[in-house]
């Protein structure tokens, strides 16, 4: 395609009156992206783009959610290491929360929830230690 003076002249007329790239185009007979590029090389001015304009342009803006704050504990989103995972209420409930509290070392809960899990506070591992048999049940030591 030639960009004949006519052409430059009709696409800079279209540019300036706000008309759509992909209009411009349909009416000079090429595609929008030809009319962006020859509108750069010409130095037209910069147009924002339609979704930020449409976005700008509603009455009704979108904000971000807001972040949740728990009266009690920290959300799933939240819990890093060393914090106690123990949970609280109902996972698809809004107050949905987890302790949080400095967990014990190699244990997923603080003091209070491992004497709420395990017996005497050990895991049932630690308290009642199997032997590991891996020959089968007649694998006598």
């Amino acid at each position: 395609m030639s960009w004949t003076p006519e052409k430059i002249e009709l696409l800079t007329s279209l540019w300036n009156q706000g008309w759509t790239t992909a209009r411009i185009g349909e009416e000079l007979g090429v595609g929008k992206n030809a009319v962006v590029g020859k509108a750069h090389r010409l130095g037209l001015p910069k147009r924002p783009s339609p979704i930020q304009r449409r976005t700008e342009d509603s009455s009704e803006t979108k904000k971000a959610p807001a972040a949740k704050v728990l009266s009690k504990g920290i959300s799933i989103y939240d819990l890093g290491p060393g914090m106690c995972r123990w949970p609280f209420g109902d996972p698809g409930d809004d107050d949905f929360h987890f302790c949080g509290k400095k967990n014990i070392q190699g244990k997923p809960y603080c003091d209070e929830h491992c004497a709420a899990a395990y017996l005497n506070g050990k895991s049932p591992r630690e308290d009642n230690p199997r032997n590991h048999n891996h020959g089968g049940p007649n694998n006598k030591r």
